[in-house]
């Protein structure tokens, strides 16, 4: 018995002598495990590791389904897709389907082809201003089921895009190329509330019969183009037409006889020497009319008949005489609405010549603006 614990003993103290058994605890690091995986592979797994790497396919990030890809060098916030002013030559791809609005100006697109906008069902705005885009594919706004507003000036367009979405409210397509604007241009159009078309080379007879038919406009500007005369067959529902800035030499009596629902006209800056008697009488409703910067050499007449008429620009004319009765009614009461805003500076008249009973009809003497005339 003594014998065999002396043997147990000995192994013991040997077991304990071993360096190979007891060596002293060292903290690893993380690469220190990454090689102990590393040692742990065999020569095959690695070398096939190390051809994965290069291939790109070892490690693969997986986005969660919920986070949408923005385009490349885009801000996409809250449903708001910034893509500006990034020298784009295309509208970008992997726009989130969820886009309200997209924000593409700017940029040096030249083109809109058929499947840009597929998928944006949801969009409510598109902002194509400041590019270079002079070919639109017919089909190109067909996925835009929802959108109401479309900026598409500074563009190089001859024409008005085919197709455009039905709900669309406003539509912006100044200064383009545009010199024709063909019958059913806006078929289809039925909620469309405004147009600005400035600044587009366009005469009076670039405007096809029933190229505004079925259109229920409020607001309609065509401003800095070429018309020599006021255009026909607008919609009669303008509430405001601005048509400043371009070459009409004269109102004629039949020319504003459609546009009885009109708050505001503007024909200022044209060549307008005459306006017939009678042409403002269509006008019952207007409660503003700019007609400064013209040749005209006396008031127009038929401004005491108009009851709600408030602000009158005739600043910058050959206006060279004010009657007594070029503005206000002669009887009471018959004026609703009293001027707040009446110009006449820049003119060849002398306002101490002016009859103070001129402007009986006008809510403050500050209203007047007279100025002093230089030739």
């Amino acid at each position: 018995m003594l014998q065999h614990c002396s043997l147990l003993l000995l192994l013991c103290v040997t077991r304990l002598l071993c360096p190979s058994a007891a060596l002293p605890f060292e903290q690893k690091g993380f690469w220190d495990f990454a090689m102990d995986s590393m040692d742990s592979m065999d020569s095959g797994g690695m070398m096939t590791m190390m051809r994965d790497e290069e291939e790109g396919s070892a490690i693969e990030e997986i986005l969660p389904p919920d986070i949408p890809m923005c385009p490349f060098g885009c801000l996409c916030r809250l449903r708001v897709v910034q893509c500006s002013d990034l020298g784009l030559t295309e509208v970008p791809k992997n726009v989130p389907p969820d886009t309200k609005f997209l924000d593409l100006q700017n940029n040096r697109i030249t083109e809109l082809k058929e499947n840009d906008f597929k998928g944006l069902s949801n969009l409510y705005g598109l902002s194509l201003r400041n590019n270079h885009i002079s070919k639109v594919h017919p089909r190109t706004f067909i996925p835009l089921k929802h959108m109401q507003k479309l900026y598409f000036s500074k563009n190089l367009l001859t024409t008005i895009p085919k197709n455009l979405p039905a709900s669309l409210v406003e539509l912006r397509i100044h200064e383009n190329r545009i010199k024709k604007v063909a019958a059913g241009a806006f078929s289809g159009l039925g909620n469309m509330n405004c147009i600005e078309m400035g600044a587009n080379p366009i005469q009076n007879s670039g405007f096809e019969p029933g190229a505004f038919k079925g259109l229920k406009l409020n607001y309609l500007r065509i401003s800095e183009a070429k018309l020599t005369g006021v255009p026909k067959d607008l919609p009669e529902s303008l509430s405001e037409l601005h048509l400043d800035h371009n070459q009409i030499q004269a109102v004629e009596l039949e020319d504003l006889s459609r546009y009885k629902n009109l708050h505001r006209l503007g024909l200022g800056f044209n060549h307008i020497r005459n306006i017939e008697n009678g042409s403002l009488s269509y006008l019952p409703r207007l409660r503003e009319l700019h007609l400064n910067n013209n040749r005209l050499t006396r008031v127009p007449g038929g401004l005491p008949d108009m009851k709600y008429l408030q602000v009158i620009y005739l600043h910058s004319n050959s206006i060279s005489q004010v009657g007594m009765n070029d503005f206000c009614p002669r009887g009471f009461g018959m004026k609703r609405t009293f001027y707040n805003g009446i110009s006449l500076f820049a003119n060849p008249v002398n306002y101490w010549e002016v009859q103070p009973a001129t402007f009986r009809c006008v809510s403050d003497r500050l209203a007047i603006q007279f100025g002093n005339y230089k030739k």
